[in-house]
């Protein structure tokens, strides 16, 4: 637990180290649920945070926290100190899955809670993990559909790894649960990528669990991969590029890849992934940019000779 004290020593030095870039960010508790924490201490940290926010250089706080830890009084808190967006830990929309995974809250808990944060004015993020125990694609599909209903601001999706010395981890060695390919989580998370950007205009603001060396060697099992989203983005291009090429040359061809130069390694994919796999179904293909293209398109330019 960091002291208020800790907190104006890290706003101080981010400042300092950001520059400008301090103007566009906002201070982060993250890591527990903040407003479970005594309202004295969590207070306590707030007005550290939020000297840094009223005369400046920062530009709004932000806390993450559990659907059944959220009340009209505790957001009222939140609001004095400028708070700007709550991020709850939601998981799952499925009440099965909840329960089997000792979560402690209900879907109708997240229902309340983002009812609540919208009342109050402050911005909604919405945090659901992939390939829980007792989960499936369809269940996971179904929660994205549940979360977009409630209208966030912003979406982080991570795919559940099996963490050492966790019940998730005994399941594991007992046989009673395994944990979804990288493969399979790619598919998976591809979608729903897809589904919550460019279906429901809704930010993706984090895709796979960024894991420090030490977090890293408590991984007993699961989809981790330090590049998971660009896996992710390099999976959704790889489908719209076979479907027009399959679509123009079905016996495969030579052919160059046209996508907005913002998405030229996308299309390439992580370590040439996509280009090596239209390789192994008959296509020889170049990637270039091209401004006119928009973000999420793929032209192809097909040669005939």
């Amino acid at each position: 637990m960091p002291t208020p004290e800790d907190v104006r020593e890290i706003c101080r030095n981010a400042a300092i180290k950001m520059g400008k870039n301090a103007a566009g960010a906002e201070i982060a508790f993250f890591g527990g649920s903040f407003t479970a924490i005594p309202l004295e201490t969590m207070e306590s940290l707030l007005k550290a945070a939020a000297l840094y926010v009223k005369d400046g250089p920062f530009s709004g706080i932000r806390v993450s926290t559990r659907p059944d830890s959220v009340d009209v009084h505790k957001l009222s808190i939140l609001k004095s100190y400028d708070v700007t967006a709550i991020e709850l830990g939601v998981q799952s929309m499925d009440n099965n899955v909840l329960k089997a995974n000792g979560r402690g809250h209900t879907a109708g808990d997240v229902v309340h809670a983002a009812a609540l944060i919208h009342q109050a004015g402050i911005q909604l993020g919405l945090q659901m993990m992939t390939g829980l125990y007792k989960s499936s694609d369809s269940a996971d599909i179904s929660t994205a559909q549940e979360l977009a209903k409630l209208n966030p601001s912003t979406v982080r999706i991570y795919p559940t790894l099996v963490m050492e010395h966790t019940g998730l981890a005994k399941l594991f060695r007992a046989g009673a649960y395994s944990p979804p390919s990288l493969d399979q989580a790619v598919k998976l998370c591809a979608q729903l990528l897809y589904f919550f950007e460019e279906e429901k205009g809704i930010n993706v603001i984090r895709l796979g669990l960024h894991a420090d060396a030490g977090m890293q060697s408590s991984i007993v099992d699961g989809p981790w991969h330090p590049a998971f989203r660009e896996l992710c983005e390099g999976a959704l291009y790889y489908e719209m590029a076979y479907n027009i090429l399959k679509q123009e040359i079905p016996s495969g061809g030579r052919a160059t890849l046209l996508v907005n130069p913002k998405s030229i390694s996308r299309m390439v994919g992580h370590q040439k992934r996509n280009i090596l796999r239209l390789a192994d179904e008959g296509y020889c293909v170049k990637v270039r940019g091209d401004l006119q293209v928009e973000s999420m398109t793929v032209k192809a330019n097909i040669c005939m000779n």
